[in-house]
């Protein structure tokens, strides 16, 4: 079915819009005029996630975010926007920056800019705890895997001879998922799947030791907003000097930096 993509964008933003405009976010000083539209993508734990016990969204994006606004002294409102209407919603001018642990790519700089990289990860695969039949990468060939849409998961799962790749929108998905035997294994971020298990928000699962890939990840502007994304690579610089990033990495990793 042929898709007229620039109507699809156009009904996408509006519903962004419609995300901010709904209260559906946290939100520091929302009538200042200088006030930095964020989006973000929740369900990720834990870089960013819903707490219904705290009135703010949560997460280690959460922090630094805050953290750079801060530097900026601009105030931040956050909005959660399905994932795949983060780049749609950013040059469409709906939010001015999105921060969800996204991996900087190549392809994905032709449509935006990023901040330097704030963070190091990879992906790593996540089967069930009493399977004997996996134990490395290769044993995913002919396999049932799952990935989260328009993820670099899906990128690696695409070059597993035979597979037959599920794609979810989010872990409250894709983690029942692999417990129900509906895929085999799941291929995500490895910081993800290791807070997933140590949290036990999935249980009867292991994580194999092949980390597949090293990524960065980093803080999305549009590619015509070169002054935000100066100062934001400059409040970055500043929160790694004075210490207070260590301080938000060992809140939520439980380790420095270093140790990671």
């Amino acid at each position: 079915m042929k898709i007229n993509l620039e109507k699809f964008f156009a009904v996408l933003s509006i519903f962004t819009l419609t995300i901010f405009n709904s209260g559906c976010g946290d939100s520091e000083n929302q009538n200042t005029a200088e006030t930095l539209k964020v989006g973000t993508t929740l369900d990720f734990a834990p870089f960013e996630f819903r707490d219904p016990d705290e009135k703010e969204f949560q997460g280690f994006d959460m922090d630094i975010i805050r953290a750079i606004s801060r530097e900026i002294g601009k105030p931040v409102e956050i909005g959660d926007i399905n994932f795949e209407g983060l780049i749609p919603s950013l040059k469409s001018g709906n939010v001015d920056l999105f921060i969800a642990a996204i991996t900087i790519t190549d392809e994905r700089k032709k449509l935006i800019s990023f901040s330097d990289p704030y963070y190091e990860s990879g992906l790593t695969i996540m089967i069930r705890a009493n399977d004997p039949s996996m134990h490395s990468f290769a044993d995913l060939a002919g396999k049932k895997v799952g990935v989260i849409v328009s993820s670099t998961g899906l990128d690696i799962a695409k070059n597993i001879p035979d597979a037959q790749i599920l794609e979810y929108e989010n872990t409250n998905d894709s983690f029942p998922a692999l417990k129900n035997r509906e895929i085999d294994a799941l291929i995500y971020d490895r910081p993800v799947n290791a807070y997933a298990v140590a949290t036990n928000q999935v249980t009867g699962v292991k994580i194999l030791p092949d980390v597949l890939t090293q990524e960065n990840y980093g803080i999305a502007v549009r590619k015509d907003n070169d002054e935000l994304l100066q100062q934001i690579n400059e409040a970055l610089k500043k929160l790694h000097e004075s210490g207070e990033y260590d301080q938000i990495y060992s809140k939520w990793f439980g380790t420095s930096k270093d140790n990671q």
